[in-house]
């Protein structure tokens, strides 16, 4: 065969590849493209990575799953947990055989008894589905859900500490791979024992650099340069080892060179309990941080620009009664580079209450979190809040109970309308539905539905209506000793759908 019928057959391959894999609009008669709208279908594949709840043999964890139900999905799906140990699903250290489609492990589920990984296999769409887990030997989870399980998948991990270090209630999403996370909030101070966590769902090694930077700027070290995590493992690093500083206030950078993970940091205090911190939102010029309980006996905002430039930003109270400006807290500087806090006392005085940054000038991106703590003396709790993304479409709050939920939503530029439904009850129970209205520049703990005849806990799922963009968060509280524990979590968008672009066939294509 000659290099000129090679090269025909070759020719005619790709063109096939073309009109097989791409359908392309043909120019309209002015010359120009009509691109059509871009129909938000169900995702069909999510992935959720849970930290290792706890090293405390009094902890004793909850996980709770969550699907809501989606409109255009199949019958077909499932959702399963592996142990997040270093070995795939099928035992054999990262190194089976994928199936040729999209790299997912073959083989059956972890050994429970081996390696302490909990059981949470989801039923239907619509109803949540609990297990429980103790000790401190409970390794960090790799979870996948496809089809009908996908879109919104939502999995809650609450830990509740009797005593000790970090003793209270501490809860964290679990949460999607990326390959960027920033946490204001963090601390390598006398009491405090802050570890970063790591976990690696993939088939082959990540590799990460962890930067912290303190109210001087960089903390210069090798130690965080190059670390490794190895395939379907998660590994708590221990921010003291990475700096020899004592810092009240730190910016965690975690930026993986190769591969991907999921990130949290898990903040534990010798004397004021701890909680997970969350990822804040990507760096943007305004930041909304919802959700402040309105018993909060001190609120701590700690912020970071990552560019070259400083940001100044108008600091604002988003209030149940509109917006106001916290006294002797009007404007907050950040350096460049530099981790800045501000001591807000207690900023909502007995009100529900979110906070909101603008730029005062120029608009120049920033990351922020808020550490905030409940009681006084030796019965403090502490939480935190990072800065979110809005709501957008649906967002989704699993393991929430009929006394200790509380619902925060905000509209920081519009009045908004929100329609929040309870899920059936994972024990039984009926579906409840109601629809609040959100007054632009307030913030309202809304009296949230619960399903009727509620048995177990449930799901929360926040859908805007109408109106401005709205952002939430909810808290869970359970009082244990005396302590009322407590903790937060945002909800930005449950990522339940994607925009796929209308396209039509165009073989004009292949004649070009």
């Amino acid at each position: 065969m000659n290099r000129t019928t090679l090269s025909l057959i070759a020719g005619t391959a790709a063109l096939a590849a073309v009109t097989g894999f791409a359908s392309l609009s043909a120019p309209g008669a002015s010359g120009t493209d009509t691109a059509r709208a871009a129909a938000e279908l169900p995702v069909e594949r999510t992935s959720l990575l849970c930290p290792a709840p706890s090293t405390s043999d009094l902890a004793e964890t909850s996980y709770t799953s969550f699907t809501p139900v989606t409109k255009g999905t199949g019958s077909d799906g499932k959702a399963a947990f592996q142990a997040a140990t270093g070995q795939s699903a099928d035992g054999t250290g990262g190194t089976g055989k994928t199936d040729g489609k999209n790299g997912d492990k073959k083989g059956g589920k972890g050994g429970k008894k081996k390696t302490g990984a909990p059981t949470l296999t989801p039923k239907e769409p619509g109803t949540p589905v609990t297990t429980d887990a103790s000790g401190s030997d409970t390794p960090g989870l790799i979870g996948t859900a496809e089809g009908k399980f996908a879109p919104g998948w939502t999995v809650q991990e609450t830990t509740e500490v009797a005593a000790g270090n970090g003793r209270g209630l501490q809860g964290v999403n679990c949460t999607a791979p990326d390959t960027e996370f920033w946490f204001p909030g963090a601390s390598t101070a006398t009491g405090r024992t802050d570890y970063v966590h790591l976990t690696n769902p993939d088939d082959s090694a990540a590799v990460v650099d962890i930067e912290l930077y303190g109210k001087d700027g960089d903390l210069k070290s090798t130690v965080g340069e190059g670390i490794t995590v190895p395939p379907h493992a998660s590994e708590p690093i221990l921010l003291s080892t990475l700096t020899d500083e004592k810092q009240t206030d730190l910016t965690v950078h975690v930026n993986v060179r190769s591969g991907r993970l999921g990130a949290a940091v898990q903040a534990l205090d010798d004397k004021a309990g701890g909680d997970w911190l969350a990822a804040a939102g990507d760096p943007a010029g305004s930041l909304v941080l919802p959700g402040i309980p309105k018993d909060a006996t001190s609120v701590r905002l700690i912020a970071f620009t990552p560019g070259d430039a400083d940001a100044d930003l108008k600091v604002r109270l988003a209030s149940p009664s509109g917006s106001i400006t916290p006294a002797g807290n009007e404007t907050l500087h950040v350096k460049a580079g530099m981790t800045t806090a501000a001591d807000l006392g207690d900023v909502t005085r007995g009100e529900a209450g979110s906070l909101i940054l603008t730029p005062t000038g120029q608009s120049v991106p920033v990351v922020a979190a808020l550490k905030v703590v409940r009681g006084k003396g030796a019965k403090q709790e502490t939480a935190f809040i990072p800065a979110t993304a809005p709501v957008g479409t649906r967002a989704t709050s699993a393991d929430n109970s009929g006394k200790g939920t509380t619902l925060s939503i905000t509209a920081p530029t519009r009045t908004a309308q929100v329609k929040v439904t309870a899920s059936a009850g994972s024990d039984g129970g009926t579906a409840v539905s109601k629809t609040y209205t959100i007054k632009a520049g307030t913030t309202q703990d809304v009296d949230a539905p619960v399903p009727s005849g509620l048995k177990g806990t449930y799901a929360l799922t926040v859908e805007p209506v109408s109106g401005g963009p709205v952002y939430a968060a909810r808290t869970l509280a359970a009082t244990e000793g005396g302590v009322l524990g407590f903790t937060v979590q945002t909800l930005p968008d449950d990522r339940g759908t994607v925009a796929v672009p209308e396209t039509d066939q165009d073989l004009s294509v292949l004649q070009k």
